[in-house]
């Protein structure tokens, strides 16, 4: 194998490669990066037998052929070097690598023992904006459980119908769903590991179309020179369509930067206590927050609208800031209907159908 490749194009493709390479793998092979030169293109291939990345790169191609790489060694190599043109040349598993003054000579390992990737058909073949796919995940993987025992919610769950597509991930503590309308002739119900779509997330680019391709047991991200492949989780996910109700006896809208702004304050506090306690307090046009620990007490009050009944309720500061930091409006609403009972943030804005609910803590007698 023989060719030639840009430095700045090769690393950034191999740091793209390097998302799916595990470093707890305890199977050499799968610590290496596939390399194919084939039809002046360099192909690079990771696994990690759960998420697998395919990403091509236009080379000058002397020789076509393949060799595995250490991802860590290749990685930092390249890094290291100038931005100029890199040529590689391999004879059997020896690697000689050249740009201008530097050369380094590598042993790599037989690809014929590297697994294969799934292969794409047309079965069920959807197409979404990046920016769209990019904003759902964002709003939703971070909902997702820790909890191995649980793997069904470890994943974001992926519902497609006719008119619409919803992202949903839940912990047990929290439900957060972006739904957007979309025409499409599918009709889908996966759920998506956690892990595949933020690394999928750092990958996705702006003003782009991605293909996505549901076949048996796995997902397919097509993004034209990358292709994103994941395991699908099996398990069944909780029926959030029950749990979450706009019914209120309390509405309240606020200003979210305020609102987030004050939560970040009082949890400096409630950081070092259990749960990361607040207490919300709603009285007609003010929302105070309030939190005690043994370091001392904060308060803050902040103006807002309120339609309903006054409420006490309490939170973990946590859950609350987790889901106000991916709205992007100005203002929010939150629907209540008690003081053991979830909370319901909305954005307000008419291009957004964004819910995070939240459950709350309950207070102790004082």
């Amino acid at each position: 194998m023989k060719f030639e490749i840009n430095q700045k194009d090769l690393l950034k493709h191999i740091n793209i490669a390097q998302k799916a390479i595990s470093s707890r793998t305890t199977i050499q092979i799968l610590e290496g990066i596939l390399f194919e030169a084939k039809d002046n293109y360099l192909i690079l291939t990771s696994t990690d037998l759960e998420l697998s990345i395919e990403t091509k790169i236009e080379c000058l191609v002397e020789k076509e052929g393949k060799i595995v790489i250490n991802s860590s060694m290749i990685g930092n190599i390249v890094r290291k070097l100038p931005d100029a043109p890199i040529k590689f040349n391999v004879v059997g598993d020896n690697i000689q690598i050249v740009c201008m003054n530097s050369e380094f000579n590598l042993i790599g390992q037989d690809y014929s023992d590297y697994p294969p990737l799934p292969q794409k058909n047309n079965d069920i073949s959807i197409n979404m904006d990046t920016s769209i796919v990019k904003n759902a995940i964002k709003e939703t993987v971070f909902a997702a459980s820790l909890d191995e025992t649980r793997p069904a919610l470890t994943g974001v769950l992926v519902e497609l119908s006719k008119d619409e597509v919803n992202f949903v991930a839940l912990d047990g503590f929290r439900i957060a769903l972006s739904r957007f309308k979309m025409k499409n002739d599918e009709d889908v119900k996966e759920i998506i590991p956690s892990r595949a779509l933020v690394e999928l997330q750092k990958i996705l680019e702006e003003d782009e179309v991605i293909n996505i391709n549901f076949i048996q047991n796995n997902v397919i991200f097509d993004l034209g020179n990358t292709l994103v492949y994941s395991r699908l989780l099996d398990g069944k996910f909780i029926n959030y369509k029950d749990i979450i109700s706009d019914d209120y006896n309390c509405r309240v809208e606020i200003n979210k930067r305020d609102f987030q702004d004050s939560l970040e304050r009082a949890s400096l506090l409630a950081r070092e206590e259990k749960a990361n306690l607040v207490k919300i307090s709603i009285n007609d046009s003010n929302l105070n927050i309030s939190s005690n620990s043994e370091y001392g007490n904060v308060n803050e009050n902040i103006v807002c609208l309120k339609e309903g009944e006054d409420i006490d309720i309490a939170f973990n500061a946590k859950y609350l800031l987790d889901g106000l930091k991916v709205i992007e409006s100005e203002n929010c609403e939150l629907l209540l209907t008690g003081s053991l009972n979830p909370c319901i943030i909305h954005p307000i804005d008419e291009e957004k159908d964004y819910t995070y609910l939240v459950l709350p803590v309950r207070l102790g007698r004082d």
